[in-house]
């Protein structure tokens, strides 16, 4: 592969500082700067708009919902810093009264620097103000009257680099919302290092009950626990291509209420003890019946739904081999596609559009402007046809892929198709990518003879 691919939802813009996020004297310094910026979620799923775009709000206008200062570093007490006695591994940046809050990064306009930890321990104020750019923060609350919205319609909406803090910001806020409890004792969550560390209300020393009579101590206050830090869910997603190299195997999810004739790459999860090439095999055997081999890595792509790290890959299967979904029953279709098939629906005009508001609709262009349009290019083109022969709708027809020429006593006419064949996902997903950059040839795969089959 000669080029490298970027995928909507990443490159993130953000210098994320992760370094900083134990310093309670830098984020209460950060949040409070008149540059910060937040990202308002509603109960996880859903984010903030203002006329279509994000809203990013500065702090001051959340104030009442931060409540009072200090936000990170918080004692016992509402209005009380952690004193120097109380910060331990388990009160760093310690924020267990309010709502939770993410730290997502800065934006910088300058060349940056290092911003090492040692800076903020003396004037925290003047290290903050030589910052150049735009700190980021996320928060989850629907007590706030804005326009909320479901952020997988508004992705056409966003730009790169929206996209990729909305990413980082919608996973993050999620994790937070979904794990209030400890899953080591059950007892209720604080969240720390600005938003990227849950710890045990039992282990916030020094009030906390870890070693209350009669208790066990909580097993997270050992050790490395998987649940105490955000994780990201591995899913392959790949498309399997034939021996010629000139057709690719897409399904049909037996699961997804997308529309009927939408077809797409492949994916399932990691599973433990595998590698991602393991995973490719075992997913195309298990839900297409196919064997498959050269397992090619393409690219990798973010996935905030609600956090996951979609992995690409090709690998190539033998098309003449017959294809079952009976076995994990997860595809309700698979169908080898030309790569014609494939060009003629990426050219047309809905050919990767998807509404995730209407999926039980069919997207119909308006009748009456698809028949007035109509009428206007059938006279056009016999006008053409009178002036130039066989430079007419024949032409014109062979031009747009969306156009049909058909012949109708003795009259050449023509009709645009309103709805194509078949569906595929469009360029923000990676599937998309990976089904795109193989029918325009920017991935090669020759063909392979039979005898190495």
């Amino acid at each position: 592969m000669n080029y490298t691919p970027t995928n909507f939802f990443s490159g993130s813009p953000l210098n994320r500082l992760s370094w900083l996020r134990p310093s309670h004297k830098f984020l209460n310094a950060i949040i409070a700067s008149p540059n910060t910026r937040w990202l308002l979620f509603k109960a996880g799923p859903t984010t903030s708009y203002v006329s279509t775009k994000l809203a990013y709000l500065p702090t001051r206008t959340l104030l009442p919902l931060l409540g009072p200062s200090p936000y990170f570093g918080q004692s016992q007490r509402a209005g009380e810093l952690l004193s120097q006695s109380d910060i331990t591994h388990h009160t760093e940046a310690a924020r267990h009264l309010g709502v939770p809050v993410v730290f997502l990064g800065l934006h910088e306009t300058g060349h940056g620097s290092a911003l090492p930890e040692t800076e903020f321990k003396e004037d925290v104020e003047a290290v903050v103000n030589k910052l150049e750019g735009t700190p980021y923060f996320a928060v989850d609350e629907d007590n706030v009257k804005l326009e909320w919205g479901e952020p997988r319609s508004a992705m056409g909406l966003l730009d790169g680099f929206e996209a990729a803090v909305f990413a980082e910001a919608r996973s993050m806020v999620d994790w937070n919302f979904r794990h209030k409890f400890c899953a080591g004792c059950g007892a209720p969550q604080y969240s720390m290092w600005g938003g990227w560390k849950l710890s045990c209300t039992r282990l916030l020393l020094p009030w906390g009950d870890n070693h209350a009579e009669g208790k066990k101590p909580c097993p997270s206050g050992k050790g490395l626990n998987n649940y105490t830090h955000p994780r990201t869910d591995a899913v392959v997603i790949m498309i399997a291509i034939d021996q010629s190299g000139e057709k690719v195997l897409l399904g049909r999810s037996a699961r997804r209420k997308f529309p009927l004739k939408f077809y797409s790459a492949l994916a399932g999860f990691i599973e433990p003890g595998e590698s991602f090439e393991d995973s490719v095999m075992r997913e195309m055997w298990e839900e297409a019946g196919v064997r498959v081999w050269d397992v090619t890595y393409h690219s990798a792509q973010p996935w905030p739904y609600p956090a996951n790290l979609m992995v690409g890959y090709y690998a190539r299967a033998d098309s003449t081999k017959p294809i079952r979904t009976d076995l994990d029953n997860e595809l309700m279709d698979a169908k080898w596609y030309t790569r014609d098939e494939i060009l003629a629906v990426l050219e047309h005009q809905t050919g990767t559009k998807l509404d995730f508001k209407k999926f039980s609709q069919k997207e119909k262009l308006d009748e009456q402007q698809q028949a007035a349009a109509l009428r206007e290019q059938q006279e056009r083109w016999r006008q053409q046809n009178q002036q130039n022969p066989g430079e007419g709708a024949g032409a014109l027809a062979h031009s747009d892929p969306n156009i049909v020429a058909k012949q109708k006593d003795g009259l050449v006419e023509t009709v645009q198709e309103g709805e194509p064949p078949f569906r595929v996902p469009p360029a923000t997903a990676i599937a998309g990518m990976l089904i795109r950059d193989w029918a325009e040839r920017k991935i090669g795969f020759p063909p392979v003879q039979a005898a190495n089959l």
